[in-house]
């Protein structure tokens, strides 16, 4: 499993003045992508199927102001099953990059994991350490940009995001439920040494 390695992520031309305005120590408010950043369609990867979360632009936007650089963190199994290729996920990538710059809220990285442990073509059906709940992609995410894991926060959709950030000490994950966003208010550690904050409706740490 640890012999498997994390995909080198999409950086976003932005990046060198996103980390130039990042407050120290540097802290991520990673996101899940199908059912967090857009609607879950089941394998998104073109612009035609691409529905956005209503919210997820100005949510990102805050965030950044307030210090956080975002991060999406996906599972990508239409890789493994061979749906699209590397290639187009790429492509697909560089256009939710630019959607998100277009808007004011600019995105940092994309990371993603291409396995599958049983349902992988070839090589990548692998029981690896990046696919969630496995932190790989968190991780390698902390190390590429000298994140402080406590400080951080992300959002998921799915049990599988939640278990990630505990395994890779995150210090607060919320679970978006039906696509409900949280708030500002809610993108704060507060007392969060447990993973837990403020409640919000529709959203549970």
């Amino acid at each position: 499993m640890t012999g498997v390695a994390v995909p080198a992520p999409y950086v976003d031309p932005a990046a060198p003045a996103l980390l130039a305005g990042a407050p120290t120590p540097r802290r991520a408010l990673f996101l899940d992508r199908d059912g967090v950043v857009n609607v879950d369609h089941a394998y998104v990867h073109s612009e035609a199927e691409t529905d956005w979360i209503p919210g997820i632009f100005t949510l990102v936007a805050e965030a950044a102001a307030a210090g956080y650089l975002p991060i999406v963190v996906t599972n990508q199994a239409g890789i493994a099953r061979g749906l699209y290729d590397a290639a187009t996920f790429e492509r697909y990538t560089a256009w939710v990059h630019s959607e998100f710059a277009a808007r004011g809220a600019p995105l940092l990285a994309t990371y993603h994991c291409p396995h599958h442990p049983t349902a992988g073509i070839g090589g990548l059906r692998v029981a690896c350490g990046c696919r969630k709940p496995a932190p790989g992609m968190l991780l390698r995410a902390m190390r590429d940009w000298d994140l402080s894991p406590s400080a951080s926060l992300l959002l998921g959709d799915q049990p599988s995001d939640l278990a990630a950030a505990r395994a890779a000490g995150v210090g607060r994950a919320i679970e978006v439920r039906g696509g409900r966003l949280p708030d500002r208010a809610a993108l704060t550690l507060g007392g969060a040494g447990s993973g837990r904050g403020p409640a919000v409706p529709g959203v549970s740490g």
